[in-house]
């Protein structure tokens, strides 16, 4: 069975940094996108930034330029980088792995909080 687990989360004050991981366990072939999904309270869930497994990467407008995604799909992780962070920024986050033949696979989500 595959399980994907996010680390990383928690509390930063606007402008700080934080990164988080995702792995997966189980038996997973064929990966064609890792990505990471956030959902705010009250909102929908979005894309925040994705890679495929040929290496390109796909970024939310809201985060460009201040979010990096990372991945290694021989190792089933993938990173996000996440700086100057804003109190907007604070949601759940989701990572998603899909496979070339459209199944998706879900984290249970960390939480990311930007206070001061």
């Amino acid at each position: 069975q595959v399980q994907l687990v996010e680390s990383g989360g928690g509390l930063v004050q606007p402008g700080g940094s934080l990164r988080l991981s995702c792995v997966a366990s189980g038996s997973i072939f064929g990966i064609y996108r890792m990505g990471f999904y956030r959902q705010a309270p009250g909102k929908e869930r979005e894309l925040v930034a994705e890679i495929t497994s040929s290496g390109f990467t796909n970024y939310a407008d809201s985060v460009k330029g201040r979010f990096a995604i990372s991945g290694d799909n021989a190792k089933k992780t993938v990173y996000l980088q996440m700086n100057s962070l804003k109190p907007e920024d604070t949601a759940v986050y989701y990572c998603n792995f899909r496979r070339f033949d459209g199944v998706n696979y879900w984290g249970k989500g960390t939480l990311v909080t930007v206070s001061s």
